[in-house]
């Protein structure tokens, strides 16, 4: 079995399109599991949670969901943030807002725990070092986890009582046996690693096999599209910088 794993799709219609369509191309994938945040920064929060809705796309909670259905206080966000995910709560009908608001935290898929934030704390915690990583590992009873959140794709693997990163690099196999381990993929929408192109990965169940894989989209389209819609300018510009 394969899976592709997205998170943090933030209404970047263009980028999330671009990565549908590399998983199209490299065919055989059984499901699609999205890890939160399919809302929020960006443009087009309608039609993404539509194409998340029409691919059959299995997906959990992040906080700029929560936040855009009224789940989720403002005072947790930044400025600008706060700001995208009210104007995407102004935009988006009642149906759609009830979609996020019914997506679950957390979920398992066979050997896999799905949170948006962190196992301990799905909606706000982010793992961002191995202290981090190694409290959450007694959050979740799968072997593997998979997290986003922070935009930043990386691995940790549990070894007895502490956790080791792992630096995730594009279409190089990372072999997942025999380690508890926390997965971040990177994000869709607004990567904050240095580089602007969405980051997705793959994971093939018969080798246990992690690839992440980088893919250009028109950063500009979305660009202008934020700056038609008077979305803050910080979220425009960061795009390109992919920071």
């Amino acid at each position: 079995m394969r899976y592709a794993i997205i998170a943090d799709i933030h209404a970047n219609l263009a980028a999330f399109d671009a990565v549908l369509k590399d998983i199209d191309e490299k065919g055989d994938i059984d499901e699609i599991w999205c890890l939160g945040d399919i809302v929020g920064y960006g443009p087009e929060p309608t039609a993404c949670i539509r194409l998340i809705q029409e691919r059959n796309i299995v997906s959990i909670s992040g906080n700029h969901d929560l936040g855009a259905a009224g789940l989720m206080e403002m005072e947790f966000f930044n400025p600008a943030a706060a700001a995208a995910c009210r104007w995407t709560a102004e935009k988006l009908n009642p149906v759609d807002i009830r979609y996020l608001a019914d997506l679950p935290k957390t979920l398992k898929k066979g050997q896999f725990t799905l949170a948006h934030g962190s196992p301990r704390d799905p909606s706000e915690e982010y793992i961002l070092t191995t202290t981090i990583a190694e409290r959450n590992f007694d959050h979740f009873d799968t072997q593997y986890c998979l997290v986003g959140h922070t935009h930043i794709p990386i691995a940790y693997k549990q070894e007895a009582a502490s956790a080791s990163p792992v630096n995730l690099v594009p279409e190089i196999g990372f072999v997942m046996i025999e380690h508890r381990i926390i997965i971040n993929p990177g994000a869709v929408g607004q990567p904050r690693d240095g580089d602007p192109r969405a980051s997705y990965g793959i994971y093939d169940s018969e080798g246990q096999i992690f690839r992440l894989y980088r893919i250009p989209y028109d950063i500009r389209a979305t660009q202008d599209k934020m700056v038609a819609l008077g979305l803050p300018i910080q979220l425009v510009a960061r795009l390109e910088e992919g920071k």
